[in-house]
């Protein structure tokens, strides 16, 4: 009989535990519901106010920008932000119910989260406009190099890119508050060896290299597309003028001739 009593004893007070309970537990059903449905509302409109602001523009200018050859971003930006916003409300709505049955380990640790939400955002929003100024500056760079006609601004402005990147990458990571200390030496080293193997590149091939852009810049300076020059008994007219290179047109035919050899003659101008 004892045995008998004691468990009557027992789910006598689960229930009684229940019955108090029941209260607090049908509160918090309802704020969830409540919650949920303003969730929903406050995401919906803040989908159509993103779109009329023409959020996805800056999606596709993003997604304009090629990350490496041929591989660039694929953002649905008004997408993402909604379903941040969205489970940026789940975490609040979470730390509330935690609060309301007590369950203070869960909601002091979602208060921490929600607490350093904005560092990271801060962080997302670094990337994303230094993805912006890193294309910018590729772009300038390359169109640089294609008006001067000279080779290698693919190249070298792609480089710049992902130097920017690894930059504003970092600076990313530190205000998010992740330790970045191994990942900033091993850059430094390569950044120092990169450097000094361009810096033996660029004293070795220096030279040439000026030479050559001097060469263009005066021949350019000098010299018009629709002219008639004569040096080395070679008379024509001049077609076109890049980086290396003069055309001409002659009573023979088309002949190119190195902008080096015009600079290094004397050339005389028809009028």
């Amino acid at each position: 009989m004892n045995f008998i009593e004691q468990l009557k004893n027992s789910l006598q007070n689960i229930w009684l535990g229940i019955a108090d309970s029941a209260p607090k537990i049908l509160g918090v059903l309802a704020l969830i519901i409540i919650i949920l449905i303003v969730i929903k509302i406050i995401t919906s409109i803040l989908r159509k106010v993103l779109k009329k602001a023409n959020v996805d523009k800056l999606g596709e200018k993003l997604n304009e920008i090629e990350l490496s050859e041929g591989k660039t971003l694929n953002i649905k930006l008004v997408d993402l932000i909604v379903k941040i916003v969205k489970w940026i409300s789940y975490i609040i709505l979470i730390s509330i119910v935690a609060d309301v049955l007590e369950l203070t380990m869960v909601s002091e640790g979602l208060n921490s989260l929600i607490a350093y939400l904005p560092k990271l955002f801060t962080a997302i929003a670094i990337v994303i406009l230094g993805l912006l100024f890193a294309n910018f500056v590729k772009k300038s760079l390359q169109s640089l190099f294609d008006s001067m006609e000279l080779s290698g601004g693919k190249f070298l402005s792609q480089l710049v890119f992902l130097l920017l990147m690894v930059l504003i990458t970092i600076t990313a990571l530190n205000q998010a508050e992740i330790n970045t200390e191994i990942i900033t030496s091993n850059i430094k080293m390569i950044l120092a060896a990169f450097l000094v193997a361009f810096a033996i590149a660029f004293g070795l091939g220096a030279k040439n290299v000026i030479e050559k852009l001097l060469n263009t810049f005066y021949t350019r300076k000098l010299f018009e597309v629709g002219q008639i020059i004569e040096f080395n008994d070679i008379r024509g007219e001049v077609e076109a003028i890049n980086s290396i290179s003069v055309t001409l047109k002659t009573k023979t035919g088309k002949i190119i001739v190195p902008i080096k050899d015009i600079v290094e003659s004397q050339v005389s101008i028809q009028d």
